[in-house]
């Protein structure tokens, strides 16, 4: 069985390509980084050393892999039209240009293999990835899709950076967190979905896409912005989160939209699904290794204070369901005191105009012109309310 993976970024090496290489995939890595698509092809294996929390490290191999330069569209859209199963692994800049590769790959898929599907696993984290994927390959391939699945995804999982001494030694090494379960969409499958270890194929993926978007998400935005408030000097997440006052602060935010999950998909969580997933987060944020940053998780208020992100976007469920929100509000209020700046003592570009305009403009431009909430609407105004107060 093969792989096409476009990506050989952090979540690709890490995450999706051991994810299938256990299962006995061979990968063909898709990549504009020279020196990765040459360092792979020269080994054809590289290592993912995973961190746990306990400090404790352990080594994945990931075999039989190879590379192709993005570039040679020729070379891409011939392995495009042979391999099993494709899955990207790019973000949102380089979404674009991946899609048309696929789109070209699949016209020549219809000649050699013609009525084969293809299923691609969108691991990305960018909402209405399917749509926005099928209207681009439609610009070459055509209206006639019937072939390509388009799988929507929930990645959870979280990616240390590597030190820059350790990439310049081996640029293939990656790091990770020992938490491999990759959540797929079943009905995005034109083929059955595979069948392999840490492969979760779900028939709701939105109910994960919003788990992962207000609880995860959100808890790891309020570990930065409550931490912040307390120790502007904390560094790091699990410097944050040791303090009592600022896991609390978080895990009732996490927990107050859990409860607003459990109403609006009633048939996809459990009684505790939710709290035992706001624990194994908990845990995670805490563990030292990953070395994520304050500066890194707090970032961008421009888009985490936006209407339908980790924060309004949690608001805004719980109004719906006419449940407290005061929890999730009190990160909001964090957040417009976040000063947290990267190791050059740089905030990021725009978080400064977020704050100034909120000590010039007040509370309520921020809300309508950053949060989009409109105070005549009667769910956005509950959710203004709970800010206010």
């Amino acid at each position: 069985m093969t792989l096409t993976l476009f990506g050989a970024g952090n979540i690709g090496r890490s995450f999706i390509a051991p994810v299938f290489s256990a299962a006995g995939y061979e990968i063909t890595f898709v990549d504009i980084n020279e020196t990765v698509v040459s360092a792979i092809n020269h080994r054809g294996e590289y290592d993912v050393v995973m961190l746990a929390a306990t400090g404790d490290e352990s080594r994945v191999r990931v075999s039989s892999v190879s590379a192709i330069d993005a570039r040679d569209t020729e070379a891409v859209a011939a392995v495009v039209a042979a391999t099993d199963i494709a899955a990207t692994a790019v973000g949102a800049d380089g979404f674009g240009p991946v899609c048309e590769l696929v789109a070209h790959g699949l016209v020549q898929r219809g000649s050699t293999r013609p009525g084969v599907p293809l299923d691609v696993i969108l691991a990305e984290n960018i909402p209405g990835a399917a749509d926005l994927a099928r209207r681009r390959v439609a610009t070459i391939a055509g209206d006639d899709l019937s072939l390509l699945g388009l799988v929507e995804t929930s990645i959870g999982k979280m990616v240390p950076i590597v030190p820059a001494a350790v990439a310049a030694s081996d640029p293939l090494l990656v790091y990770a967190e020992p938490y491999n379960t990759l959540i797929v969409d079943r009905l995005g499958f034109v083929g059955p979905a595979p069948r392999i270890p840490d492969l979760l194929a779900v028939d709701n993926i939105r109910a994960y896409i919003d788990r992962k978007l207000f609880i995860h998400n959100l808890g790891h935005a309020a570990v930065a912005y409550v931490g912040f408030a307390e120790n502007p000097d904390a560094v790091t997440i699990a410097d944050a989160i040791f303090a009592p006052k600022v896991r609390a602060a978080a895990e009732r935010a996490m927990l107050q939209s859990a409860d607003g999950l459990y109403l609006e998909y009633p048939d996809e969580f459990r009684p505790g699904d939710l709290e035992s997933h706001v624990e194994d987060l908990l845990t995670r944020f805490a563990n030292p290794a990953l070395n994520d940053t304050v500066f890194r998780v707090g970032r961008d208020l421009n888009r985490k204070l936006g209407p339908g992100d980790r924060i309004v976007g949690a608001m805004r469920l719980l109004a719906k369901h006419a449940l407290p929100m005061g929890a999730v509000a009190a990160v909001y209020q964090a957040a417009l005191g976040f000063g947290a700046t990267d190791e050059a003592g740089q905030s990021f570009p725009g978080d400064a105009e977020v704050l100034g305009q909120h000590h010039a403009d007040g509370l309520k431009s921020i809300l309508t012109s950053i949060s989009g909430l409109d105070p005549d609407d009667p769910v956005d105004r509950l959710v203004c309310d709970a800010v206010s107060e």
